[in-house]
C-alpha cells in the first residue's frame, strides 16, 4: 500500500509526485499517459489508462486528485466509496459540497481547492477572519504568466488549458454588499501594478467559490491577472479557432520565463492586510506548478500524519481551505516559505 495514490500527471501532478517522491514517500500514479522521468522515480509505480477501469479498491492511503475539471469531478464520489481520504485540486464547476454526508458517514475527508487560488488565498482570508471582528472588503488578485509580454498571446497555461477556457467563460461569482451575485466572466478589466513584474490587466473569474457562503463579509472578489492585450486578443478570437488549436499556441514553454504573482487585499476593523505571493519557478517546475502544488502537498502530509493539527482538529466531511485549523494553515504557509516561495504581509491602518 502506497502512501498516495496520484491521479493526473500534468505539470502541477508531475511536480507533486516527484515532490513527494523525495520526501521519501511512496505513490502510485494513474493517468493516460505518464512521463519516463515519473516511472523512474523510486517507491512509484504507475499505471496508464482509464482512472475509472483503473480504480475498483483501496489499495493506497490518501488520493490526490490532479485531474482535469471535467474528470476530475466525476471521480470523487468512486474514491469516496472506496473509502479513501481525498486531496482534491480538480477545479470544476460542481461544489464537492454534495458528497458531504457520505464523507461524513464514511468518516473520511475530502479537502478542496488546494492550490493557491482558490487555496492559500482562502486559507489566508481565514487568517484575517480570525484576527478581525468583521471583514469588509476581499479583493484576491493572481495570475501566472510569462515574465515578459509577446505581442501576440503573452500567455502560455501552466496547467490544463481546458481549465482556462473554462475560466474565461464561467460566469464568475462575487459577493456584493454582503448578497451573492453572478456577474459576466472578464469583468471590472482595470490595470494593475504587478509589484515587481510591472502594469498588468485583472479581471472577475470564477474563484471565490466556498467563500461565497464560508466567510461573512460585505465584498469578496477574484480577479485573474493577465499582459494587457491577452484578453482583447480572446474576445477576438475565441470564436474563430477550436479549443485544440488554442491548447497549442498556449502550450507551456519550460525554456520561457514566467512567474506567478498573487495579491489578497482584506479590509476589516478599520485596517487592511495586504499580502503579496510571489514565485519565479525553478529549473525542476514552473512557478504554478510550486504555488499549486507545494500547497497540495503541505495538505496531503498534514493529512496523512495520524496525529497532525489537521487529524486532531478538523471534523470529518467536505472541507474547503478555509475549514482548515488555523494551526494547520500557518503550517502549510510556512511549508511554501522553507521552498523558497516569497509571501509577505503588510498592515495599514
Amino acid at each position: 500500500m502506497a502512501d498516495f495514490l496520484a491521479l493526473g500527471c500534468g505539470l502541477v501532478g508531475q511536480f507533486v509526485v516527484k515532490k513527494l517522491s523525495q520526501l521519501g514517500h511512496s505513490l502510485h500514479v494513474i493517468d493516460l499517459h505518464i512521463g519516463d522521468d515519473i516511472k523512474a522515480l523510486q517507491d512509484v509505480s504507475f499505471e496508464e489508462g482509464d482512472v475509472f477501469s483503473l480504480i475498483t479498491e483501496k489499495q493506497h492511503r490518501i488520493a490526490i486528485n490532479m485531474l482535469p475539471g471535467r474528470v476530475g469531478q466525476d471521480i470523487r464520489e468512486r474514491l469516496l466509496n472506496l473509502d479513501y481520504d481525498i486531496i482534491d485540486i480538480a477545479f470544476t464547476d460542481t461544489n464537492p459540497e454534495i458528497h458531504d454526508e457520505l464523507a461524513r458517514d464514511k468518516k473520511l475527508r475530502l479537502i478542496w481547492d488546494v492550490g493557491i487560488a482558490p487555496g492559500l488565498s482562502n486559507m489566508i482570508v481565514k487568517l484575517a477572519s480570525l484576527q478581525n471582528s468583521e471583514l469588509n472588503k476581499i479583493a484576491i488578485k493572481v495570475g501566472g504568466n510569462p515574465r515578459n509580454p509577446d505581442g501576440n498571446w503573452s500567455y502560455m497555461a501552466p496547467f490544463s488549458p481546458s481549465d482556462v477556457i473554462e475560466e474565461y467563460t464561467r460566469p464568475a461569482r462575487i459577493v456584493s454588499k454582503g448578497k451573492i451575485e453572478t456577474v459576466p466572466a472578464l469583468s471590472e478589466r482595470h490595470q494593475i501594478d504587478a509589484t515587481g513584474y510591472g502594469k498588468m490587466e485583472a479581471f472577475l473569474t470564477d474563484g471565490v467559490r466556498s467563500l461565497l457562503t464560508s466567510i461573512q463579509c460585505d465584498e469578496i472578489k477574484e480577479y485573474t491577472v493577465r499582459w494587457p492585450g491577452h484578453i482583447d486578443k480572446w474576445l477576438m478570437e475565441k470564436d474563430k479557432i477550436s479549443e485544440q488549436e488554442l491548447l497549442e499556441m498556449w502550450k507551456f514553454d519550460s525554456n520561457q520565463a514566467e512567474f506567478t504573482w498573487m495579491s489578497i487585499s482584506i479590509e476589516g476593523d478599520n485596517k487592511t492586510q495586504n499580502w503579496i505571493v510571489s514565485d519565479d519557478g525553478k529549473e525542476d517546475a514552473s512557478s504554478m506548478a510550486r504555488t499549486t502544488g507545494l500547497v497540495t502537498i503541505a495538505c496531503a502530509l498534514e493529512l496523512l500524519q495520524p496525529t497532525s493539527p489537521l487529524q486532531m482538529n478538523v471534523d470529518y466531511g467536505v472541507i474547503p481551505p478555509e475549514g482548515l485549523d488555523e494551526q494547520t494553515i500557518t503550517r502549510v504557509i510556512e511549508f511554501l516559505k522553507s521552498e523558497g516561495v516569497k509571501i509577505s504581509v503588510s498592515l495599514k491602518e
